[in-house]
């Protein structure tokens, strides 16, 4: 008897394979009388315990003792002749193949998810400076030509600074890395003594190196590199180590194609 949780299972048909594959069987030569039996043991001791067992749950035992009823009718007609007729498990067969096409599925779209998680899109701006200005001509008096010129150098400027804008995220992208490294370096030298948030910021005048600091405490404290706790809003976070050798997991999401490598 496998002991089953069925709050581990998304389905009956989850428990169902868990308990055929526990069981070392091929899905196409189901032994359906064992598989019914465990089945049936699970759901009983489920409601001994008192937890509700959902009707779909309920709905396949009775498919399954169906199809156990059938295996073990004769297969041989009035005369004894053994009559050919389709096996009682195909049908079973092909809803546990279907199932585990979708379920496979769903774990692909769960990882593209997660991928899209750790996408950051630039917030929309304002770019109607642009767009309602018209295309200014040459045609023009000296003052006309003027404002002219200086409407370009404005809107020459307004593109060089957001160039240099983004230009810097990428630069404070490829820093993950090393800061999540200082971070881990100054918790270790005093693995004791708790630790401020304050005090792994090396430019606190700098916006964006508080937000890769932030950042890089986030995704240290999501894999339990660190462990970190706030008193009180807007109090300052308190760090301390935590299981450090899910470091290189951390790492691995800015190396390579993510800018862990690229030149500073």
């Amino acid at each position: 008897m496998y002991k089953v949780k069925l709050s581990s299972f998304e389905g009956p048909f989850d428990l169902l394979v868990y308990l055929i594959e526990s069981a070392r069987m091929s899905i196409y030569d189901i032994r359906i009388s064992e598989i019914t039996s465990e089945y049936l043991a699970v759901l009983k001791e489920l409601e001994e315990n008192d937890i509700a067992v959902s009707e779909e749950f309920m709905v396949l035992a009775a498919s399954l003792i169906e199809i156990k009823s059938k295996m073990i009718l004769p297969r041989t007609n009035e005369l004894g002749d053994t009559v050919l007729e389709e096996d009682p498990r195909d049908e079973l067969v092909s809803r546990i193949l279907e199932y585990r096409r979708y379920k496979k599925m769903a774990e692909f779209l769960k990882e593209k998810e997660d991928e899209n998680q750790r996408i950051f899109e630039k917030p929309e701006e304002d770019i109607s400076v642009y767009t309602d200005n018209p295309d200014e001509y040459l045609s023009l008096d000296l003052g006309e030509f003027s404002r002219a010129f200086n409407l370009f150098i404005s809107k020459k400027q307004r593109v060089e600074s957001v160039r240099k804008h983004y230009t810097k995220i990428e630069r404070e992208k490829a820093r993950m890395v090393d800061r999540i490294k200082l971070i881990l370096s100054r918790v270790r030298e005093n693995m004791d003594r708790v630790h401020y948030f304050r005090d792994m910021v090396p430019n606190r005048k700098d916006k964006y190196d508080t937000v890769v600091s932030f950042m890089s405490v986030l995704e240290m404290a999501k894999e339990n590199v660190i462990n970190v706790k706030q008193e009180r809003n807007f109090a300052d976070i308190e760090i301390s180590l935590g299981d450090a050798e899910n470091l290189d997991k951390v790492l691995s999401k800015y190396d390579g194609t993510e800018g862990g490598s690229d030149e500073q």
